[in-house]
């Protein structure tokens, strides 16, 4: 019942952009689409219900118990039939959910790390951090798109990889040269590099995934970054260029991943401006910086 009025309370206010809102009474990773790829069609990037199931077990297990220690509950919905392209996050009470659908899994822009980095967007929603998005009452439960974005790079997918074998895991793949001269420049150790990496190449796929449901012809490009600057922090989901700079940055924060964020000051557990930072920096194509 409180799901059928939020969502209706988000139907009547959908033209107030600040809210954010969709049908589902939550933001999902990508605006509402007519898309859907259901599990009878071939995915070209040979997703499988395994690998699906694999990677929400991983996020599962790191953020399980973190959920819990704040007094909730994790509930990862897994609709691997469901053609849905999106992917959605929801609180009803002390429950807090992501919900995760194999149609996005199976875009063919997607790989398994983009994945794993819808899963951290949707994590990041629930403890990503300021800035929230707005409500009526000053601020909502949920990180806006940006941080969500932010976050899920910067601390949920280094998480995530952190046990891997990322020098190797990076050195089977296609990887971007200007990506991996900042990484170099930004981290000092061999795995921290491949890790910073591993992040940006899963930012610039699911960034494909938002440029080809917007149908965009332009390529999306690390080397060439959004020069727009809001006079406003925006709450709903940038440009895809914007949202690739995101998590490009998000990769390139130094911050170590187990410094957590704070929920009402942006500056905590992040890299900014106006600490002397460079690179790692949330851009100003969604962001205003408080200071």
């Amino acid at each position: 019942m409180r799901i059928q009025i939020l969502s209706a309370l988000c139907l009547l206010l959908a033209s107030v952009p600040a809210l954010a809102c969709d049908k589902h009474g939550v933001t999902g990773i990508v605006e509402e689409n007519e898309m859907y790829i259901g599990v009878d069609d071939k995915a070209s990037n040979d997703m499988t219900e395994a690998r699906f199931n694999k990677i929400l077990d991983r996020v599962e297990k790191i953020y399980a118990p973190i959920v819990q220690k704040m007094g909730a509950k994790l509930m990862v919905s897994r609709n691997w039939d469901d053609g849905t392209v999106n992917a959605y996050a929801q609180q009803q009470g002390k429950t807090w959910k992501i919900s995760m659908f194999g149609g996005l899994a199976r875009h063919e822009t997607v790989t398994d790390d983009a994945f794993a980095l819808v899963a951290c967007h949707e994590m990041g929603h629930h403890l990503g951090g300021a800035p929230k998005k707005k409500s009526f009452f000053g601020s909502a439960w949920a990180s806006n798109e940006g941080q969500a974005d932010y976050f899920g790079n910067s601390k949920c997918l280094r998480k995530y990889m952190e046990k891997d074998n990322n020098v190797r895991i990076v050195k089977r793949r296609k990887i971007n040269k200007y990506a991996a001269k900042k990484c170099a420049a930004n981290f000092e150790t061999e795995d921290d590099v491949a890790l910073c990496i591993r992040g940006a190449m899963a930012g610039m796929s699911l960034a494909n995934l938002f440029r080809a449901l917007r149908k965009l012809e332009k390529p999306l490009r690390f080397e060439t970054p959004d020069s727009g600057q809001v006079s406003k922090t925006n709450d709903n989901h940038p440009a895809p260029q914007c949202r690739l700079d995101t998590y490009f940055q998000g990769a390139l924060c130094s911050i170590d991943a187990y410094i957590d964020v704070d929920q009402k000051d942006p500056l905590i557990g992040t890299c900014n401006r106006v600490d002397g930072h460079k690179d790692g920096l949330r851009p100003l194509c969604w962001y205003k910086p408080t200071r």
